[in-house]
């Protein structure tokens, strides 16, 4: 039995079964077996708080972010702009560093497809809980989509949790970071200098290795990450741009497919 409090809908063993007045809060009611999916504010809630470590972390690639920002010649206000409308570290990183006059359009969008393909892959993994919400709710939800959001949503969904507004929860505190630490980073400025020197370009890197244990099964996970490693590393040294990111993940999901259907 799953039951969200105050205004959240119900569900009873036998079925869905939601109160009249929260009829719409409830999503997807099943009597097939399979787990029913709420959107409600208790879920919004629960991913916010469980977000809140990663976001402060993706806070610090923030001001990183905000910093280089200012150097390549963005104002205060742009550099926000960009992160409140696009929430995607690595392609905005990238496309700073591009930034030159006259500004080179084609480079950026080509260079920011690349490494954003990876999300087309990332959606359609959270695809048999999201595809059960209305388009509003599920398309709404993957505009905060990010790397370390969604790491923690697959883990929320496998558990069997139900909760369909646990993504756009933990969004919302991914964005609330970014921007905010976007703007600290871009009003500092030239001040701090280059953020290497003080390690606050590693920030990602530890988020990312964070997530990647909380992502591991057991053994059976280490063939697919091996091959998404090892992949990506050749595509790195042989492909140029940032490709590599897609292709490393390419073949782990091909690797899966052939031990699951093989």
């Amino acid at each position: 039995m799953t039951k969200t409090d105050g205004d959240d809908a119900e569900y009873d063993s036998g079925g869905a079964t939601a109160h009249p007045e929260n009829a719409s809060v409830g999503e997807a009611s099943t009597s097939d077996g399979t787990e029913a999916i709420t959107f409600d504010r208790s879920g919004i809630r629960a991913g916010f708080l469980t977000c809140l470590p990663i976001a402060l972390g993706v806070g610090g690639y923030g001001i990183a972010f905000g910093m280089l920002a200012r150097r390549a010649g963005l104002s205060v206000a742009e550099a926000a702009l960009m992160s409140a409308t696009l929430l995607a570290g690595a392609a905005q990183i990238i496309a700073v560093e591009l930034w030159t006059e006259p500004i080179p359009v084609t480079a950026i969008i080509i260079a920011t497809l690349a490494i954003n393909l990876r999300y087309s892959l990332m959606g359609a993994a959270l695809g048999p809980w999201l595809g059960r919400l209305s388009p509003l709710r599920s398309y709404g939800s993957l505009l905060v989509m990010a790397d370390e959001n969604w790491a923690l949503t697959m883990r929320e969904f496998q558990s069997g949790s139900g909760r369909g507004a646990f993504l756009l929860g933990t969004g919302i505190a991914m964005w609330v970071f970014w921007v905010t630490s976007t703007i600290i980073g871009a009003a500092a400025g030239g001040m701090i200098g280059d953020p290497a020197s003080y390690g606050i370009d590693f920030v990602l890197a530890a988020v990312f290795v964070a997530l990647a244990t909380e992502l591991w099964e057991g053994r059976s996970t280490l063939v697919p990450w091996l091959v998404a490693l090892a992949t990506a590393v050749v595509a790195a040294a042989l492909v140029p741009g940032q490709w590599y990111i897609l292709l490393g993940g390419f073949a782990a999901a091909a690797v899966e497919v052939v031990r699951h259907d093989g």
